[in-house]
């Protein structure tokens, strides 16, 4: 129908936030893998993200660590910097999120507002930020990170399941608004991955998954890396589920 797919430019580079450990890092890895160039995004681990980027490195990639608290409503420098260090900024992964559980009934303000400031409202921030330079170079891939808990219910989550709920819708809004200009926005939901924050899981817990097990963060990394690359082309506004059959 004349429609021209615009080639991934050799200097393309991906921001990721939340990148110096667990998830994050590996999606970074899994990416420069891939041949983008990768903004390590870290808020307070400085040796995580600098081991990010060396293990990036290693591998015969470029990468560069930057300092940035995403929550703080300004994300101008942050891409300023990734800019300038690597160059443009054509793959935004929205990875970095907090938790502050309890029940709604105790949950103060600060918890809600905490967790809905980190896991939704930068992300938007951080998306409304790419895209316009994506949608110029017609050519874009924005990824967002949410969670099985989003759709469905996990007591003493109420704060961190209706900013992944969001964070699902807004995906898919944000897709059909950009889907014509070469730009896609997809999600995934992990469902329990082996990191520091899930690393006493009971037994029943796992029982539960239909998998008989947790996930690894290389398994997200693997569905980040499918959804930013050429092959997702005509992947947008879909949400892809890595937790071992437990939305099914």
């Amino acid at each position: 129908m004349g429609y021209r797919l615009v080639a991934r430019p050799d200097n393309a580079t991906a921001l990721v936030t939340g990148a110096s450990k667990g998830i994050g890092a590996a999606i970074a890895k899994a990416l420069a893998a891939d041949g983008w160039y990768v903004a390590v995004n870290y808020r307070s681990d400085e040796d995580g993200a600098n081991a990010t980027v060396k293990a990036i490195e290693d591998a015969g990639g470029k990468a560069v660590a930057l300092h940035a608290d995403v929550t703080n409503g300004a994300p101008d420098e942050l891409f300023k910097q990734a800019e300038e260090k690597l160059g443009p900024v054509l793959a935004l992964v929205n990875n970095a999120g907090v938790t502050a559980d309890g029940l709604a009934i105790q949950m103060d303000d600060e918890s809600w507002d905490r967790v809905i400031g980190t896991n939704l409202t930068a992300a938007f921030r951080l998306t409304r930020r790419a895209m316009r330079p994506m949608i110029k170079a017609r050519y874009g891939r924005i990824v967002n990170v949410a969670s099985v808990v989003g759709p469905r219910a996990n007591a003493g989550q109420s704060n961190y399941a209706a900013a992944k709920a969001g964070l699902i819708g807004m995906t898919k809004t944000v897709a059909a608004e950009v889907a014509r200009r070469g730009v896609t926005v997809n999600a995934v939901a992990p469902g329990f991955i082996e990191t520091e924050m899930t690393k006493d899981i009971p037994d029943a817990v796992i029982d539960a998954i239909p998998a008989r097990r947790v996930g690894a963060p290389e398994d997200v990394a693997a569905a980040v890396r499918f959804l930013a690359s050429d092959d997702a082309a005509y992947v947008t506004g879909t949400t892809l589920f890595v937790d071992g059959g437990m939305s099914a």
